[in-house]
């Protein structure tokens, strides 16, 4: 099977709203529905499980259920930490999937995540054991001497940013979040789970990603969220 774990559990207090960011209503739909249709609709998910903020669960099944999202299974309560989510999810999965099953970690607040990127990230874990979205960078990264200076410059041919979804074999996933917590490695400040894995060791292999699979953080990325929302392509982009 492939599951997708969605991450829920933030505050969202750069936001600055009196509700979490993932339940924000744009065009009279939660943000985390947004997400949650993306991985419904998609042909190659089979279950999805979501990782929310305590005091949210009760809201996040009646949007389910309104929205008919009946590939949801299990919401588990989050942690103090993005690890301690992704953890809590993990761990939550243990003697319900198989070891060799695929589990797609994603974040609640990225609602546009496209259905080629989605299906590529599967594809590479089935070929290598994980695989993790990435796109060029495209900026170029200076090394900074002081506050006001630099002479070093990172090549930009040698980076690529990473994101999520990310997709992994649910037994190294399992094994790499209970050897981290028993360790104390790659569960510190803004760890994720590939970067957790980079620190105990594995390889990880890049998979597409896309400029739409926007992270909302704060009020200028709603605006962007609703003007992509409501971009069609045009004829002339191939």
């Amino acid at each position: 099977m492939n599951i997708a774990i969605i991450i829920a559990s933030g505050v969202g207090s750069r936001m600055g709203q009196d509700i979490p960011k993932q339940f924000i209503n744009v065009n009279d739909k939660p943000v985390i529905i947004y997400t949650l249709e993306g991985f419904q609709k998609h042909p190659m998910i089979d279950a999805i499980e979501v990782v929310c903020l305590e005091g949210w669960i009760d809201v996040l099944k009646a949007y389910a259920k309104q929205f008919n999202i009946t590939k949801l299974k299990w919401i588990v309560p989050g942690g103090k930490t993005a690890q301690e989510s992704i953890r809590n999810g993990v761990y939550n999965l243990e003697g319900k999937c198989d070891e060799n099953d695929t589990i797609i970690v994603h974040d609640g607040i990225r609602p546009l995540v496209d259905e080629s990127v989605l299906a590529d990230v599967i594809v590479k874990c089935e070929q290598y054991g994980n695989g993790v979205t990435s796109l060029p960078y495209n900026e170029q990264i200076f090394v900074i001497d002081d506050e006001i200076s630099t002479t070093k410059y990172i090549p930009r041919e040698t980076l690529r940013r990473v994101s999520t979804p990310q997709a992994y074999k649910f037994n190294k996933l399992d094994w790499a979040y209970h050897e981290a917590y028993e360790k104390e490695i790659g569960i510190y400040g803004s760890a994720y789970t590939n970067t957790m894995m980079v620190e105990l060791g594995e390889r990880l292999y890049f998979a597409s990603g896309s400029d739409k699979n926007i992270k909302l953080t704060t009020k200028d990325d709603i605006a962007l969220f609703k003007a992509l929302l409501s971009t069609e392509k045009g004829d002339w982009l191939k």
